[in-house]
């Protein structure tokens, strides 16, 4: 679990389980929930839709042998039954305006029941935008019922017709691989109900699609040229992990993200131009596209395609992998600096003889 997100969960259960930090433990909750959806949203927003319906480590036991579609949606069906089915005892986020159709989802239910094809079929047929503003919907409600919530409804604990109010909602699946979650959450209380949906859970989810995310880049990636049409090497850069490169569809690299298309100035000139990359450009030195847009701070990488130009692309993954076997560093700007000439200098010191 992330070091961090595992620590303010910790620390939430603390201060909540006080009258005194009870407030304060809310608060934490808030933040760590805020960061949470914040990954949710980067996947969202940077993914393509075919991304969403796959299993890229198969079928199996664990949360993240599932589909980035299936989490977004499993994860907020459980909050919105919980939070109003079972402790508000009102009407759950999607049966109101309209969320079912939006999300066009085929069931109502928290999908534990589904696993393979039908696994794959039912995050096709989800409309995944729909489905992140439905998620969003639950979080916001979610964190108005936290918001107003006092210390003494903690302990609240749920009875026999709580659970038949959830059996006759057809919100968990009779499936054995369903029906136990009516009689988890029965046999907690509020505060129980808060430190494993309302937290934990979220924590489990996002790191699965993270996972995922990340599995389904490498796979892309592979057999791909990991130069960036920029002249970034894609091998070498700190996103590595979780970017697919600018050559596939599962382009994470900030400059993209920051894009309204999700594609970067530089890759669009490139195709534009019918180039291989920006290497291949004369109007390389000077140019003021995407990355090189932002002058000195990216420097280095206009640095690294001006050396593609002079020495090829095989010379320079090898002068890369000298220098990060001389000095651990993320960013190659840490070793380049932000000034073109000093910085071919210090590629070119490292050729070969």
């Amino acid at each position: 679990m992330d070091k961090n997100w595992s620590d303010k969960n910790k620390q939430m259960q603390t201060l909540i389980s006080k009258e005194a930090t009870f407030s304060e433990g809310i608060k934490i909750l808030l933040e760590l929930r805020n960061e949470l959806f914040e990954q949710i949203t980067s996947i969202v927003k940077t993914f393509p839709p075919v991304a969403f319906y796959q299993l890229p480590f198969g079928e199996g036991e664990g949360n993240h042998q599932t589909t980035l579609a299936w989490s977004l949606w499993h994860t907020f069906r459980i909050e919105d039954i919980v939070a109003h089915t079972l402790i508000l005892k009102d009407s759950q986020i999607l049966f109101k305006d309209g969320w079912q159709k939006k999300t066009n989802s085929p069931i109502i239910t928290t999908g534990n029941e589904l696993s393979g094809d039908a696994l794959i079929d039912f995050s096709k047929k989800l409309n995944i935008k729909g489905v992140y503003e439905y998620c969003k919907a639950v979080m916001e409600s979610t964190n108005e019922l936290l918001t107003r919530m006092q210390f003494v409804e903690l302990k609240k604990a749920f009875t026999d017709d709580d659970k038949k109010n959830l059996l006759a909602s057809k919100c968990v699946s009779d499936d054995e691989s369903s029906v136990w979650l009516i009689d988890y959450w029965c046999s907690k209380n509020v505060k129980g109900l808060i430190q494993m949906p309302f937290s934990r859970h979220w924590i489990m989810h996002v790191e699965a699609m993270q996972r995922i995310k990340n599995k389904l880049c490498q796979q892309a990636k592979k057999g791909v040229d990991q130069i960036a049409y920029c002249g970034l090497s894609c091998n070498h850069c700190f996103l590595t992990q979780w970017c697919g490169s600018c050559r596939t569809i599962y382009n994470t690299c900030s400059y993209a993200t920051m894009s309204p298309d999700g594609v970067c100035p530089n890759t669009a000139c490139c195709k534009g131009k019918g180039l291989d990359g920006c290497y291949e450009c004369d109007e390389l030195y000077d140019c003021k596209k995407g990355f090189y847009s932002l002058g000195k701070e990216t420097n280095a990488i206009r640095v690294m395609a001006l050396f593609i130009q002079r020495h090829g692309k095989k010379e320079l993954l090898k002068v890369l992998d000298a220098l990060h076997s001389k000095k651990k560093f993320e960013k190659i700007q840490e070793v380049l600096g932000d000034n073109v000439e000093e910085g071919l200098k210090i590629l070119e010191n490292n050729l070969e003889p």
